[in-house]
C-alpha cells in the first residue's frame, strides 16, 4: 500500500503570486494534482498587483513536499520564498518544560520553598522516607528510559535520535493523565550500566517507563529492575502494546461471536511486543496460538529453538502449537480466526487473509506500514485494525499507559503484576458499551474521556487487591 498525505509530512510553502482572480485556484489545482493535500491558504501580504500567501498542505514524505514545491514553479508568476516543515516546527525548543508549583515572589516564599524552610521536610524525609510521595514530585513523576537502539520502527538512532519520542512519551503523560514524566536518554547498551543508572536515579521517581530498548536485552533489563526496585517498572513496547491488542481482541471477539479460548491465533513476530502480547494472551484464556517468526512457525524442532541460545523463543515454542505445526506464516494462516502483526510491513496478501476462517480478525500492527494492506484484507475479514491512525480501530499504546501509570501513582504502588495488565485489558474494553460495538469500532479513541478514569480506577482496584497497593498519608495527618 502506498502512503496517505498526512499531517506529519504536513509542509508550509510562502508564495508571491499574482493578483489575477485565478491565481489560488490553479495553486490548489497544482498541489492536489501533485498528490498532495491543500489543508488552509492565508493570505500575509497584498499589493496593487502582487498578494503573498502561505499555503499549508499534506504530503506523503520528506521528499513529496520537495517534488511538489518544486511543480510550483511551473505557475506563471509565481516567486517561491520559505518552505517550513511543520514537524519540525513543533519540535522547536522541544516539547515540554518544568514549572514551578510555588509562587517565589518575596523574601518569605523563599524562606519557604528553599533555605531555611526546606531543611526541615529534609530532616523529616530522612526520618520517615514513605513521605517522600506526599512531600516531593515522585509521588506524581515517573521516568521515561530508553538507550535508543530500538525507536520506533527506526531501529537504533541512539539516545539523541530517541530524545524527541520520550519528550512525546513525557507530553502524552501530562496530557492524558496529568502526570509528569521526564525523558531520560542513556548513553549506553550495556545492560549492567543501564540497570545501575536506573537504579541509581529511582528516588526521585514513582515508577520507570521504559522504552525503545531493543530485544532481548529490554526483557533482562525490565525483570531485573522489577526484581531490585520498589516502584513500578513497565516495558510500553511490551506490555502497552500487549494491553491494548487484549482489549481490542477481546471487543472483536464479541463482534464475531466467539471465544478467546475457542479460537486459533496466528502471530508474526516473536520480538519484545509479539512475545508480551502472547503472554497475556495465554493469560487471558488463549488456548491455540502459533507464533511465527523471518523463519517460520516457532516449534521445539527448529533448530534456533532447540539450541537454546535464546530463552525467549524457548519459552514461546513451549508454550505454543501444541500440535507440532511446521510451516511459513502464510500456511499457519489456512483456518485460523485471528491473525495478530507486530513484525513488518506488506508480508501479506489479501489472498493470504481470504484463508482464514470464516469471519476472521485481522490486526495488522506493523508502522508504518501494516502486514497487509487494511483494504484488502476487510474484503476476507470481519474486523481489520491496525497501529495507523488513517484506518479504523487503531491500536496504540497511548491508549492505556498513561492510565495505567495513573492507577499505579495512586495507589503508591510497589509493582506491576499480571493481574494489574489484565484489569486494565478488560477496563479499556469496557470503555466501547456493548450498543456501540461493530466491525469498525473495537477500541476506544485516545481522546475519548473515559479511558483514563475507567483505566485508572481498575488498576488501583487490581493493586490492592493484589497487595502490591500502599497506603499513602494523608498531608494533614500528624504523627
Amino acid at each position: 500500500m502506498s502512503p496517505a498525505p498526512s499531517v506529519s509530512n504536513s509542509f508550509t510553502v510562502r508564495l508571491t503570486i499574482p493578483a489575477r482572480a485565478t491565481a489560488v485556484s490553479e495553486l490548489t489545482t497544482l498541489v492536489e494534482r501533485e498528490g498532495a493535500i491543500v489543508t488552509g491558504i492565508d493570505v500575509t501580504g497584498s499589493g496593487l498587483d502582487r498578494l503573498r500567501v502561505d499555503l499549508t498542505a499534506l504530503g506523503t514524505s520528506p521528499e513529496h513536499a520537495e517534488e511538489v514545491v518544486e511543480a510550483m514553479h511551473e505557475l506563471e508568476g509565481v516567486k517561491i520564498g520559505e518552505v517550513s516543515d511543520r514537524t519540525f516546527l513543533a519540535h522547536l525548543g522541544g516539547k515540554i518544560k518544568i514549572e514551578s508549583k510555588a509562587p517565589i515572589r518575596n523574601r518569605d516564599d523563599l524562606s519557604l520553598v528553599y533555605t531555611p524552610g526546606v531543611a526541615r521536610v529534609s530532616t523529616a524525609l530522612a526520618e520517615n522516607p514513605a513521605d517522600a510521595r506526599r512531600l516531593t514530585i515522585k509521588g506524581n513523576t515517573v521516568a521515561v528510559v530508553t538507550d535508543g537502539t530500538a525507536v520506533l520502527g527506526l531501529g537504533d538512532l541512539g539516545p539523541l535520535g530517541a530524545l524527541p519520542v520520550m519528550e512525546g512519551k513525557a507530553a502524552l503523560f501530562k496530557r492524558f493523565a496529568d502526570i509528569d514524566a521526564f525523558p531520560i536518554c542513556l548513553d549506553t547498551t550495556d545492560t549492567e550500566e543501564i540497570i545501575r543508572t536506573v537504579k541509581a536515579i529511582s528516588p526521585v521517581f514513582g515508577g520507570i517507563n521504559l522504552e525503545d530498548i531493543s530485544a532481548p536485552r529490554c526483557f533482562e533489563i525490565e525483570r531485573r529492575l522489577r526484581e531490585e526496585l520498589d516502584i513500578p517498572v513497565f516495558h510500553d513496547d511490551q506490555h502497552g502494546t500487549a494491553v491494548v491488542a487484549l482489549a481490542a481482541l477481546e471487543n472483536a471477539l464479541k463482534v464475531v461471536g466467539k471465544k478467546l479460548a475457542d479460537v486459533r491465533i496466528v502471530m508474526s513476530g516473536a520480538g519484545a511486543a509479539g512475545t508480551a502480547i502472547l503472554k497475556l494472551f495465554l493469560r487471558a484464556g488463549a488456548k491455540d496460538v502459533l507464533v511465527a517468526d523471518v523463519n517460520g512457525v516457532l516449534h521445539l524442532d527448529r533448530e534456533d529453538v532447540r539450541d537454546g541460545h535464546n530463552a525467549v523463543l524457548m519459552w514461546s515454542a513451549l508454550h505454543t502449537n501444541k500440535q507440532g505445526f511446521r510451516g511459513s506464516l502464510k500456511e499457519a494462516l489456512a483456518g485460523a480466526d485471528v491473525f495478530v502483526g507486530v513484525s513488518a510491513g506488506n508480508i501479506l496478501t489479501g489472498d493470504d487473509i481470504a484463508t482464514m476462517n470464516e469471519d476472521a480478525i485481522v490486526f495488522a500492527m506493523a508502522n508504518p506500514l501494516p502486514e497487509v494492506d487494511p483494504v484488502a484484507a476487510s474484503k476476507h475479514a470481519k474486523v481489520v485494525a491496525t497501529g495507523r491512525s488513517d484506518f479504523a480501530n487503531q491500536i496504540n499504546n497511548v491508549l492505556v499507559f498513561p492510565a495505567i501509570f495513573r492507577g499505579l501513582l495512586d495507589a503508591a504502588a510497589s509493582r506491576i503484576t499480571d493481574d494489574i495488565l489484565l484489569a486494565a485489558a478488560e477496563a479499556l474494553a469496557g470503555v466501547v458499551k456493548p450498543d456501540e460495538l461493530n466491525p469498525t469500532y473495537i477500541i476506544p479513541s485516545a481522546f475519548h474521556p473515559d479511558v483514563t478514569k475507567v483505566v485508572a480506577e481498575a488498576i488501583r482496584d487490581a493493586a490492592e487487591a493484589g497487595h502490591v497497593a500502599r497506603e499513602v498519608r494523608n498531608p494533614d495527618d500528624e504523627d
